[in-house]
């Protein structure tokens, strides 16, 4: 069974350092890994037995990249000697790539981990498992990325003021210079000021360029090392040597404080990126007020369990989910679905952490905590999204890998053949420099994942779940979108409107037995015909032997007598004869007729009808004008699915068709070259939505389909497709532009370097903004609008 595992990655430069990951770890045996250069994170299948997280990791640090461990400090109780201490310690550390130890004296342990790989929530799971308790201490909690990215940025700004000190200088100078001045600084200082920012300030570009060069390969580390300390060590040479020649500290300077200065805006823009996911981890509460015998106490929300009950006052988040056991509230569900209307919660109703109670108190009895929230599971799917790599970025990484050492064979050629048409040594020198110091393949490596992360964050702030990018990039592309019927275009809630009995047959027996017959079942027809059964006073009758059909019906044993439940044609097909004139009156309609028989004969019919949502006509009419053909599929008869056809106005429909029928009515579509997407809600529906190049799934579906599903919808409305679609558009077009402003940049750049067009200093600001503007322009996705909002 293959496992997917994904972590952060420190010490990128460049997309070429993504390449050369992905390039080393996909080398082992049975692991598939892609990493996102944006994210800094790398995303690994394992699917044989001999591939191993820690080898991965392992790998990842031999080639000079860093994995970064956090470290949590836990609260022990139930230990009575060293041996559980030891107990516990092993526990923990069977996890992968864990380091704990446990002071069995005062009564903690302290764990190191990865990000990713493991949890606090997954150490205390298995500690209690084990019979023992333990919470998390406030002290030793862990901090969230965005307190570790706000720190990473101010040391990086910190380490740009003091490089701009230095250089600040030789900025005067320029300054100076260009108004006419002919005031130089004595080349012995320049020598003073120039050699700290060469070497100390620039440090971390040594370091990288040296592990990309000892692992056998280049990244823009590489160029920017290459470029500049030609630069310092021919100006070191001509000052040290009185040399008649001009000194190029101020450019070694300069590019060094430009590209830092870059760097700093990139990580501030890269940061924001990550807007989406860190606004949804905001909204669940730190404190949970739960019940403890006849008190209320105040607990951290990783303390709280399932099963205990807790108070949540107007005004305050729900800490986990739950059911609510008493009380009556609206409760903002906005971060699930987008949608800003309060909900009404009562006795029974579900309720979801990082929800807003607005109005009354509520007691709520835990059903999901930790990692198994529908909050966890958002952030799961949306962090497994922007880990993913799209195939848009394919031809990107190519052009990436092979693009540092074409430079430093660019910079090489233009140096020589320069020398040689001009005679001049110094010239080509500094152009040379140009090229080594312009190229940078950043802005190729953030084009795609940079809009792919801003993306799949507005869709979670949206209700739109995107499992991963290629699901992003394929929804572009639909060019027919097959709906089921039930629950998808209608509401999923239908009525019994007509209960017709054979002569001779008495009502009550009648709906007794289709009680007895569906009274266990989920299926929205057997909870319509239970209802009705119910409020008409139905008897308890006992089945036995029973048997589902999916599709079709079911069968059983009712006093002693064999009976059946379902379509016209499964009884049909069992040999019974039915009473055409009335299901042909019921199915004219626009009706689902259910017949049930006993033995041989026919006890009655019901016909059951179920509204169109809302928005259904809306939205289909909405996909026309898009573009996209839009086919109905149900297993209701063909005269019912016809009445519901021409409501909604689809372009085609298929009536009868069985559940495992419809995966391959998908295939029959995508076999004549359409690009398909399926909406459904079920479990009869996952198969479909597998089959699917794009599975739709009803937010308030199966939690099959949603797994199976490559894009949730978490708001149970249609419209929430054509959002998914639009989001899906404007995504592909921010990738589309990023990847043209990266490549026209390197088209026009290069040649006008080798060509002696660009000074050192020009390039290196050019350079160090390309990234930064291609970063800037992804997050102007985030003036997107869903599109349903926009139309009410």
């Amino acid at each position: 069974m293959s496992q997917t595992f994904s972590f952060p990655v420190g010490g990128m430069s460049c997309t070429a350092c993504a390449a050369r990951i992905e390039k080393i770890l996909n080398r082992q045996e049975g692991v598939t890994a892609g990493v996102n250069f944006a994210a800094a994170r790398v995303q690994v299948q394992l699917d044989s037995p001999a591939a191993s997280i820690s080898n991965i990791v392992a790998a990842v640090r031999k080639v000079g990249f860093t994995v970064p461990e956090r470290s949590v400090d836990l609260s022990l109780t139930g230990m009575s000697c060293t041996a559980c201490a030891a107990r516990i310690e092993k526990i923990l550390n069977r996890l992968p790539l864990v380091q704990a130890s446990v002071n069995f004296a005062a009564e903690r342990a302290h764990v190191v981990f990865i990000p990713g790989l493991v949890q606090p929530e997954t150490f205390i799971a298995r500690i209690e498992k084990a019979g023992f308790g333990a919470k998390l201490l406030e002290n030793g909690m862990e901090r969230d990325e965005a307190a570790l990215r706000a720190k990473a940025w101010r040391a990086e700004r910190n380490q740009f003021a003091l490089t701009l000190v230095l250089s600040l200088p030789f900025f005067v100078e320029m300054v100076a210079m260009a108004f006419g001045s002919m005031h130089m600084m004595p080349g012995w200082l320049q020598f003073v000021l120039a050699t700290p920012v060469q070497f100390y300030c620039a440090r971390h570009l040594y370091q990288r360029a040296w592990n990309a060069v000892r692992g056998g390969s280049a990244n823009m580390d590489v160029l920017v090392v290459l470029g500049t300390s030609i630069a310092y060590f021919f100006s070191a040479i001509v000052t040290a040597f009185h040399l008649h020649q001009p000194i190029y500290f101020e450019a070694s300077v300069s590019i060094i404080t430009l590209i830092s200065l870059g760097k700093l805006l990139e990580t501030r823009a890269r940061n924001q990126t990550s807007a989406g996911i860190e606004s949804l981890l905001r909204l669940q509460p730190q404190i949970a007020h739960v019940e403890n015998g006849d008190a209320v106490v105040d607990r951290p929300v990783a303390d709280v369990r399932t099963n205990d009950i807790f108070v949540v006052r107007p005004g305050e988040s729900i800490p986990v989910d739950g059911v609510v056991v008493s009380g009556m509230s609206d409760v903002n569900e906005a971060m699930l679905t987008g949608e800003s209307v309060p909900v009404l919660k009562k006795i029974a109703d579900e309720v979801f952490g990082g929800t807003l109670n607005t109005n009354g108190a509520l007691r709520i009895k835990a059903t999901g905590v930790g990692a198994d929230t529908a909050l966890a599971h958002i952030v799961r799917m949306v962090e497994q999204a922007q880990g993913s790599k799209a195939s848009v970025q394919r031809l990107a990484d190519r052009v990436s890998g092979i693009f540092v050492p074409t430079v430093v064979m660019l910079a090489l050629l233009t140096f020589v053949v320069g020398w040689l048409l001009t005679g001049n040594a110094t010239w080509s020198l500094v152009s040379s420099v140009s090229v080594l110091v312009i190229a940078c393949p950043c802005s190729l490596g953030l084009a795609t994942p940079t809009a792919i992360m801003v993306g799949t964050g507005l869709g979670a702030r949206s209700g739109i779940l995107f499992r991963n990018a290629n699901a992003l990039e394929r929804a572009e592309k639909l060019t027919t979108i097959i709906m089921d019927k039930t629950g998808t275009l209608t509401e999923g809630r239908p009525t019994v409107s007509d209960a017709e009995t054979a002569a001779g047959v008495e009502t009550a027996g009648f709906l007794s037995i289709a009680y007895a017959l569906e009274k266990d079942s989920e299926h929205p027809l057997a909870r319509a015909i239970v209802e009705y059964a119910l409020a008409a006073g139905a008897c308890e009758r006992t089945v036995t032997g029973f048997q589902a059909i999916p599709g079709m019906g079911v069968s059983g044993q009712v006093d002693n007598r064999l009976v059946r439940l379902g379509s016209p044609r499964f009884l049909t097909e069992a040999g019974i004869t039915l009473d055409d004139t009335v299901i042909d009156r019921m199915e004219r309609e626009g009706k689902t007729v259910i017949a049930v028989a006993a033995d041989s004969r026919p006890l009655g019919y019901v016909g059951l009808s179920d509204l169109l949502r809302p928005d259904a006509v809306a939205t289909v009419a909405a996909l026309h004008k898009a573009g996209i053909r839009v086919v109905m599929l149900t297993g209701d008869n063909q005269r019912a699915a016809a009445v519901v056809a021409a409501q909604v106005g689809v372009d085609a429909y298929q009536a009868g068709v069985l559940p495992q029928n419809k995966a391959q009515a998908v295939e029959k579509y995508r076999a004549a070259g359409q690009v398909v997407g399926m909406v459904g809600d079920g479990i009869n529906d996952a198969p479909a939505l597998a089959a699917a190049d794009v599975g739709f799934a009803i937010g308030a579906g199966a939690a099959i389909a949603l797994d199976t599903a490559d894009v949730v919808l978490m708001k149970s409305e249609l419209t929430s497709v054509l959002d998914a679609i639009s989001l899906s558009r404007a995504t592909l077009a921010k990738i589309r532009q990023n990847l043209f402003f990266a490549f026209i940049y390197n088209i026009l750049g290069l040649p006008l370097a080798a060509f002696g067009m660009l000074n050192p200093i020009v390039a290196g600001a050019a350079m160090a903004m390309s990234s930064v503007s291609v970063v800037s322009n992804s997050l102007l996705l985030n003036r997107w609008k869903p599109q349903s909002k926009m139309h009410r």
